[in-house]
């Protein structure tokens, strides 16, 4: 299914905080994360509207081999200690992620 909703996040953003905990004067435990969720759906609609298509339904087809058995339906991180201690802040919100990613796939496409 494709309702399900996730906490995306950028790999940058989570880099950099990774490193903002390695520079933490004392050993914590810290959650990175966006603090909001955007379904699957959410994100093909965004993906497919970076190459122009309005439409995403005729282009995606799910094989039930890939399903997961028992699937969670929101997954939601609380960065709100990170921010509050590290001074952590994400820095790409979740349509310009989206973007990166089809661009990224664009790229790679030319290149080959």
């Amino acid at each position: 299914d494709l309702w399900p909703k996730r906490d995306w996040g950028y790999a940058g953003d989570y880099v950099r905080g990774m490193w903002q905990m390695l520079q933490h004067s004392e050993p914590d435990d810290f959650v990175l994360a966006t603090g909001e969720t955007h379904s699957i759906e959410e994100f093909l609609a965004f993906a497919f509207a970076e190459i122009g298509v309005d439409d995403w339904r005729p282009y995606v087809k799910q094989d039930e081999r890939f399903m997961r058995p028992a699937e969670v339906d929101i997954l939601l991180g609380d960065p709100s200690k990170a921010e509050r201690v590290l001074g952590w802040r994400r820095e790409v919100e979740f349509p310009e992620l989206v973007s990166k990613m089809v661009q990224h796939d664009i790229a790679l496409l030319k290149d080959q």
